[in-house]
């Protein structure tokens, strides 16, 4: 219980593996592009008090483990870092001026809750670099 945060009526814990991957699965998060969308990553979930522990951009999708407090849904909190990240991404770094019908990440996402194994995802996540194992 030490790593537990309190609210002003509760003591939490949850954390949760999320993975969004990029339209059409499209290899687009590469390079200087890879650091940059990790900060906005970063800053948006510092706006929305959620606890970012490790994240990993691959090349078409990104791997983050979060703290989200239980006064924030889960589907709230990753429509506002998909929804905000994507203008960010698009009007910072890809100098687009009109957002209509443009968007960055495919429609939905994957997650899984954390229990007593979060080194293991921690492991799983930096890991992503290396070569695949068949």
């Amino acid at each position: 219980m030490k790593d537990w945060k309190s609210l002003s009526h509760v003591r939490w814990d949850c954390k949760y593996h999320l993975v969004f991957i990029s339209k059409y699965r499209h290899r687009n998060i590469y390079g200087g592009l890879r650091k940059k969308i990790g900060g906005i990553i970063r800053d948006l979930c510092r706006q929305k008090g959620v606890e970012l522990h490790e994240g990993r951009a691959m090349p078409d999708h990104i791997h983050l483990l979060l703290s989200i407090p239980p006064k924030f849904s889960v589907s709230n909190t990753v429509g506002f870092i998909k929804g905000k990240s994507a203008i960010r991404i698009h009007r910072q770094l890809l100098g687009t001026k009109r957002m209509t019908g443009l968007s960055f990440w495919a429609t939905g996402y994957c997650v899984s809750t954390v229990g007593l194994d979060e080194e293991t995802i921690k492991k799983y996540i930096r890991d992503q670099d290396g070569p695949d194992k068949k």
